[in-house]
């Protein structure tokens, strides 16, 4: 007996190596907003962390990310943050939870989760993976294997992107 319903091929995955500290990934989300807006759910866009020691926020700011995921909110979180880098410089985690706020989030869970730690992990493995598969700086893009380096320049990125998911959609 065959199974009556055909298994969907899995969606194209887009890494997306971030750092919520990062101007240069502030200026990414223009690209981010535009390839959301043209694929939608034809494209998994996956936030993938990567803090910087040079910016003390922004392991914090990764957990945040991960628990504004964990309600729902995740990419509207990571551009309320990036949209407000320097804010994040100046004030730290209480901004983050400021904006967890803003955005109607259980803000005393984001607290809470910054404390315990719940999403330390899934940051650490982020950041082991990126640097295994070679990520030094952020943006830093990666679909079907190629990666593409956001961190010098950002022109021509999301054409090649979508080049390569335009391939990847038409081969299913």
């Amino acid at each position: 007996m065959s199974d009556p319903s055909p298994v969907r091929p899995a969606v194209p995955v887009l890494d997306v190596w971030c750092e919520l500290q990062c101007p240069d990934c502030r200026g990414a989300l223009n690209d981010l907003r535009a390839l959301r807006a043209r694929y939608g759910d034809r494209l998994e866009l996956r936030l993938r962390h990567f803090p910087l020691e040079k910016h003390k926020h922004s392991f914090a700011a990764a957990q945040a990310a991960e628990e504004a995921l964990e309600q729902g909110r995740g990419w509207e979180f990571v551009e309320a943050v990036l949209g407000r880098v320097e804010e994040l410089d100046r004030a730290g985690e209480p901004f983050l939870v400021e904006i967890a706020r803003e955005l109607g989030l259980d803000a005393e869970e984001f607290d809470t989760a910054l404390i315990d730690g719940r999403h330390i992990l899934i940051v650490d493995a982020d950041q082991a993976e990126g640097k295994a598969i070679g990520v030094s700086g952020t943006p830093t893009y990666v679909i079907d294997g190629e990666r593409l380096d956001g961190g010098k320049s950002q022109d021509g990125l999301r054409e090649r992107i979508e080049q390569i998911a335009d391939r990847l959609l038409a081969g299913q």
